[in-house]
């Protein structure tokens, strides 16, 4: 099979059915939001949402959906997953939807909190940051639509710039950053030098925020709803380099479309003997926030990556191999 895998003529014709069901997915997609651009805002997400439902068994993600759902909770019932599971896909329909609507979406007044159809909790907590003058980090998961939180930031005049991982699908990434409609709120692509622009805005004194809740292949090995996990550590290691407080945030869909931003208090940190961020120990910290949130609300959570699978590191290996071979010369 190794052989098999290893022929490039298997390997062209691989990467050729993948880019074409890639295509596939983003040519529905797109006309999803072609349909959804015509219907007022809370008629389309609602419709958009009903369809992620019925269509959540047969979805090719649904295997690792549900997997991941029955790891995670294993006294639930197989009912209780597929009730989990369904919901999981009208919250990812929904938020697909959302995005050619965010603008719209986010109504909120700062003169009168109560009217729209966003709620904030933390308002206290926008204005000190905004008004301190030193670099802040403020992280979330993929939790409600997350994607509000930048805005939410904006309207308190609180610049974030947040760094996220595209679709897998080339094709849909391309898709869902046209069709997101939003005037606020600045991106970076999770890929090679991302930390660097991230530390950059630091430098500046500004906020940036992050999504820190999915594997990170290199990453420290943690605890995720009691199963070992990687987990992404750029957080801590931007704390730690710029000894900035680390504020946790997240957005939770409520009932007939609406929304509860939260914007809490700064985490406590732990330290190493020195005195110095222990990485290891915050990035546990911070998942483990992650994973009450999930906890209260797991149907509003991104089940569809493998968030359990740790993938060696061929760096590490190489290194690991090397060591030996220096040692049994010697």
């Amino acid at each position: 099979m190794a052989r098999l895998i290893r022929n490039p003529h298997v390997e062209r014709a691989a990467l050729k059915l993948k880019n074409t069901s890639d295509w596939i997915v983003a040519k529905l997609i797109g006309a999803l939001l072609k349909v959804v651009r015509l219907l007022p805002p809370e008629r389309s997400t609602a419709m958009a949402e009903r369809i992620g439902r019925r269509l959540a068994p047969i979805l090719p993600r649904s295997k690792l959906a549900r997997k991941n759902l029955r790891l995670a909770f294993p006294e639930k019932s197989d009912d209780e997953i597929e009730t989990l599971l369904r919901g999981v896909w009208g919250n990812v329909a929904r938020g697909i939807a959302e995005y050619v609507f965010l603008d719209q979406l986010f109504d909120f007044d700062v003169e009168n909190p109560t009217a729209g159809r966003i709620e904030v909790c933390g308002i206290e907590q926008f204005v000190k940051l905004r008004d301190s003058g030193k670099p802040v980090i403020i992280f979330t998961g993929h939790t409600g639509n997350f994607e509000i939180l930048p805005i939410a930031a904006a309207a308190y005049d609180l610049n974030v710039t947040a760094m996220f991982r595209p679709p897998n699908n080339r094709y849909l990434a391309e898709k869902l950053m046209k069709a997101r409609s939003t005037a606020s709120g600045h991106l970076v692509p999770s890929r090679v030098g991302a930390a660097w622009s991230l530390a950059r805005i630091l430098d500046n004194n500004e906020a940036v925020g992050l999504l820190a809740d999915q594997a990170f292949t290199t990453g420290p090995r943690i605890t995720f709803f009691g199963r070992e996990a990687s987990a992404n550590p750029v957080a801590a290691k931007l704390a730690r380099q710029y000894d900035c407080d680390i504020h946790p945030a997240r957005c939770v869909r409520l009932p007939e479309g609406r929304f509860r931003l939260e914007l809490h208090e700064a985490i406590d940190i732990p330290r190493t003997a020195n005195g110095d961020v222990d990485v290891l120990g915050t990035t546990e910290r911070i998942n483990a926030i992650i994973e009450g949130w999930v906890r209260e609300e797991p149907e509003q959570w991104l089940w569809l990556h493998d968030r359990w699978k740790i993938k060696a590191d061929p760096k590490k290996a190489w290194r690991e191999a090397r060591a030996k071979q220096l040692r049994d010369k010697n």
